[in-house]
């Protein structure tokens, strides 16, 4: 495709959106920097700053983590079961003349 036939929104959308891109590597790149290009760290930092994962001080904190976690997976293997079940338990039904 030509740039002539770019219509002038498309260059503005085409244009902002490398902006944004832009931005974000330069964002990536100077967060890597700061944890000494480790990605691992950075997503750590990222986990914790936005609140999914907190730092466990102490027992009663990591069992009550541990908890939460293993409710859930209950929680999936309740609705999980009966579909899987059923699915396992189909029949083929056979006409009879």
């Amino acid at each position: 495709m030509a740039m002539k036939d770019i219509k002038p929104v498309g260059a503005l959308m085409i244009g902002t959106g490398g902006l944004f891109g832009l931005w974000a590597l330069a964002a990536m790149i100077g967060g890597l920097h700061r944890v000494d290009w480790q990605p691992t760290e950075l997503v750590r930092q990222y986990l914790v700053a936005s609140g999914m994962i907190q730092p466990i001080h102490t027992m009663v904190d990591f069992y009550t983590h541990i908890k939460g976690i293993e409710y859930i997976i209950c929680v999936m293997f309740f609705v999980a079961f009966p579909v899987f079940f059923r699915y396992v338990e189909k029949r083929k039904t056979t006409i009879r003349s």
